[in-house]
């Protein structure tokens, strides 16, 4: 009889709400033999794993060697597979995107086994929706980048500052950035973005423990205030989108705004209408009606 050929599958299991799960994600669960997730994976994802798999838990914990983390990671995956299992590779959000997803693939198909990648609801797309923050308004924003706040020694020195290179980018997300968000967004000041540019943080998004901060890249970079409050899992949007998450966040507690993201918004406003400030403004980002003057 035939050994059985294993397999692995390296599946998104989004951000952390199970409906997000996507179907193909769902039946791979469903039908693995071993499961190998992240730290980031709910709990309520979790629930959904049949009692029958095997389960290990591949998170890379603060602290840790996380290169020597991986390494064992990826025997397990291939010692699994040459057994004949199916195995899943859970990962939060996306498996391609800062996820180690790219690496892991290379390392299966350098050694002939089997693979799959089944795509995730990434964070940097759904936290900032379930905050009420679109990340492109054609009043605000027409372009984004993704970028993250850890990066990789083995890229080297060389590489180009990302605050730099999207000078013009007008909305930023920043993934895995809460430990170090007072120095980068003073990158971003130093790049030339200005220190009332808003800034919308949020903690545990489209889960039941989410929250979301509001204040500015200059608070954000001096650590006062609500910046304190600012704690992984996180996604980090910069751009004046920020503002819109007052009047659409759906989901969650409030968002908790600083004087300093008030007084921004009260300012685009009134500079929009030529107002004074504390006069009649229309909302932050709106247009201007045209007038329509006679000819004479």
């Amino acid at each position: 009889m035939a050994r059985k050929r294993g397999r692995v599958s390296l599946v998104g299991a989004g951000p952390g709400d199970p409906g997000l799960l996507t179907l193909k994600a769902l039946d791979r669960i469903e039908r693995a033999d071993v499961l190998v997730y992240d730290r980031l994976v709910s709990k309520e994802v979790l629930d959904l794993v049949p009692g029958k798999v095997e389960r290990v838990y591949g998170g890379k914990d603060p602290g840790t060697d996380s290169d020597a983390e991986q390494r064992k990671l990826n025997e397990l995956m291939l010692s699994r597979a040459k057994e004949g299992k199916w195995v899943v590779r859970l990962k939060g959000g996306d498996p391609f995107l800062f996820s180690r997803g790219g690496e892991e693939a290379e390392f299966l198909a350098g050694r002939g086994v089997e693979f799959e990648v089944v795509p995730g609801v990434s964070s940097a797309l759904a936290v900032p929706a379930y905050a009420g923050v679109p990340l492109t308004h054609r009043e605000h924003s027409s372009s984004v980048a993704i970028v993250t706040g850890r990066e990789s020694d083995l890229r080297g020195k060389t590489r180009e500052d990302w605050s730099r290179a999207l000078r013009g980018t007008e909305t930023v997300v920043i993934l895995m950035g809460a430990a170090r968000v007072g120095e980068l967004a003073r990158r971003l000041l130093e790049s030339g973005r200005g220190p009332s540019t808003l800034v919308a943080a949020t903690t545990w998004g489209t889960t039941g423990r989410q929250r979301t901060v509001l204040l500015t890249l200059g608070e954000a970079a001096s650590g006062s205030g609500v910046a304190k409050e600012i704690s992984a899992p996180c996604v980090i949007v910069v751009g004046s989108v920020a503002s819109l998450a007052q009047r659409l966040g759906w989901r969650g507690a409030p968002a908790r705004a600083s004087e300093g993201f008030l007084a921004a918004t009260r300012e685009d406003a009134s500079r929009a209408t030529g107002a004074a400030p504390g006069r009649s403004a229309r909302r932050p980002g709106s247009r201007t009606p045209r007038s329509n003057p006679r000819r004479t």
